[in-house]
């Protein structure tokens, strides 16, 4: 059974942040032999002051391929957890949706889209959730987090928004590989230009500091900007500021 849970508004800007609480409860579904997750993606909401945010408004998602006998088990770990390990002033909220069993999907993808652009209620969210059949859950403060835990899953499910949580670990000599390279050394779908060329495995980019990826057609996928000195190569990694569209 293939899942996707989010989560959002988990913390402050003294406090760790969503995307890490996001890879431990990955890490303990895992480690209780539950299922196999895969990368985390964050999902930029609405900045607005009529949101209420406790950092940056973006959720956390992850998808899992888990033993369906476990899901009550997953759901109730998950709340609990975001119970005990919200940080002061925040309004955490779940999301778990069974990819099998979700009906229009097509509507919770337009509620992420809608959630990037204007204020969205709980009330909203939970009528969603309920015409979708997810799980959707509070747990501490105002609850407000639901609205994007739920945006979230819409915005994964797309296909094309978010950005994975971290940065790629990539071995180069003299800060240059080739894609053929990075592509050995990673999980990436490929390495795109910002206009949307996929590079051939030959090419070769001077990989920067800490490289993103982004999530575009369903893969995750290094962006690369055209070099400024062609004599060293023909691409670099782009900067994680040019990123901030995704």
């Amino acid at each position: 059974m293939n899942v996707l849970i989010c989560i959002d508004d988990t913390d402050n800007l003294e406090s760790r942040g969503t995307g890490e609480l996001a890879t431990i409860m990955a890490e303990e579904i895992e480690r209780r032999s539950w299922g196999r997750c895969d990368f985390v993606t964050r999902h930029q909401l609405l900045v607005h002051p009529d949101v209420p945010y406790t950092s940056h408004n973006s959720s956390m998602c992850f998808s899992a391929d888990i033993d369906p006998t476990i899901l009550d088990s997953l759901i109730t770990y998950a709340g609990d957890f975001l119970q005990q390990e919200s940080a002061e002033g925040s309004d955490p909220g779940l999301c778990v949706s069974v990819m099998e069993q979700l009906n229009q999907p097509e509507a919770v993808i337009a509620f992420g889209h809608s959630a990037k652009k204007e204020v969205l209620t709980k009330q909203a969210a939970y009528d969603m959730a309920a015409q979708l059949g997810v799980h959707l859950s509070e747990h501490g403060g105002t609850g407000q987090g639901v609205v994007g835990a739920l945006a979230g899953i819409g915005l994964r499910l797309s296909g094309n928004d978010g950005r994975m949580k971290g940065w790629l670990k990539i071995h180069t000599e003299n800060g240059l590989a080739t894609v053929a390279d990075i592509m050995a050394q990673t999980s990436l779908g490929g390495v795109r230009t910002m206009d949307g060329k996929l590079l051939s495995e030959t090419e070769i980019v001077e990989v920067e500091n800490k490289p993103k990826a982004v999530l575009l057609d369903g893969k995750i996928y290094m962006m690369v900007s055209p070099h400024a000195d062609e004599g060293r190569a023909r691409w670099r990694t782009t900067p994680r500021s040019q990123l901030k569209k995704f």
